[in-house]
């Protein structure tokens, strides 16, 4: 069923909105997926701040085209059915997310994905970047590193205090 000039051009400003926003966009071929999967792995993304969209490649074309970042992007691998997974928030949470769909749903094939600056990513760079850790993981990694040498001076103070205190209740009972 064709869809009206007036639901198509509110879906382009839609799309074009998104990709205003977007930090990442990754897109992967759906093919064999039922509607009950797309469901969950919409659930999934939601939980992990990330849109999932289910577009004709034209209408995203034509979204592409209106803006001024992505207006010279390559939109040549975009072919066949395509889902996009968008986040304004984090680089790696729409990878993440489609990624791990795609371990246990194989109909569900990674294909790229557009950066924040407009250049394409392959279907291998986004599987490596699916392979990051995330950014709320990393900040708590340089927390962690941060804070060592504090925990490795109190450990320390806090033996010796233990052997004086130690020494001093020997040397009482003797």
């Amino acid at each position: 069923m064709a869809i009206s000039r007036d639901k198509k051009n509110t879906l382009v400003a839609e799309l074009s909105e998104l990709l205003v926003n977007a930090k990442n966009t990754v897109f992967a071929s759906y093919n064999g997926l039922s509607v009950a999967d797309l469901q969950q792995l919409r659930a999934a993304a939601r939980a992990e701040g990330v849109v999932i969209k289910v577009v004709k490649n034209r209408l995203v074309r034509v979204a592409m085209a209106d803006n001024a970042t992505y207006k010279d992007t390559d939109t040549s691998a975009l072919n066949g059915q395509l889902l996009y997974a968008i986040s304004a928030d984090d680089e790696v949470a729409p990878a993440k997310v489609l990624d791990t769909f795609a371990k246990t749903n194989p109909a569900l094939v990674l294909a790229g994905a557009f950066t924040a600056d407009g250049s394409v990513m392959t279907a291998d760079e986004v599987k490596a970047l699916a392979s990051l850790p995330s950014k709320s993981q990393l900040i708590a990694e340089v927390i962690a590193q941060l804070l060592s040498p504090v925990h490795d001076v109190t450990n320390a103070l806090s033996g010796n205090l233990h052997a004086l205190l130690d020494g001093v209740s020997a040397k009482a009972t003797n």
